[in-house]
């Protein structure tokens, strides 16, 4: 057994008045700064009044997720599983079953994202070899009164538009290369 002395601490150091002072302080500061500081600097306090006004996510930021679609409607998963071995929450659900097209091997026939377990990591949409899964789309506040209304279905992933401007993978950047669009 190891005997791990404490430390000798001063009396400053027993006594929490100057940390509980400093933290007042630097508080206090903040106030000021925030009630009569930013106008003398011309500069705003930022606010939104939401739901009115939605609130600006910057260029990159994860939003929900959505899944791409193929020409035809379908969506471009090929239920690899691979989203759902990455997700470490263990919030991505897919049942799969063989796809009437020759070229697919599997589509799902279920896929579903626990949206209240989802860390917003992003290892899915790293991890997928088809890009069908994406977090850039224009729903960013995630709201509902029910478990339900947090369970993201394949239906619901499929009818989620991207965000306008958002960030370009490196496949789409490639093909619009090519096409000539850049």
């Amino acid at each position: 057994m190891i005997v791990v002395p404490r430390p000798a601490y001063s009396l400053r150091e027993k006594v929490y008045f100057w940390e509980i002072a400093k933290g007042l302080l630097v508080t206090f500061g903040h106030l000021v700064r925030n009630l009569w500081g930013a106008a003398s600097r011309s500069r705003t306090i930022q606010t939104w009044e939401y739901p009115e006004e939605p609130r600006p996510y910057p260029q990159r930021v994860r939003l929900l997720h959505r899944l791409v679609k193929r020409p035809d409607g379908t969506p471009k998963c090929v239920a690899c599983y691979m989203c759902a071995t990455a997700c470490p929450a263990v919030a991505i659900e897919i049942i799969a079953e063989p796809s009437p097209d020759d070229a697919i091997e599997k589509r799902p026939i279920s896929f579903v994202i626990d949206e209240l377990r989802c860390v917003m990591c992003g290892f899915c949409v790293e991890a997928c070899p088809k890009d069908a899964i994406r977090m850039d789309s224009e729903v960013g506040d995630l709201m509902g009164t029910r478990r339900e209304d947090f369970l993201f279905t394949l239906d619901r992933l499929l009818e989620m538009k991207p965000r306008a401007g958002a960030y370009l993978g490196d496949r789409e950047l490639e093909a619009k290369r090519k096409a000539g669009l850049i």
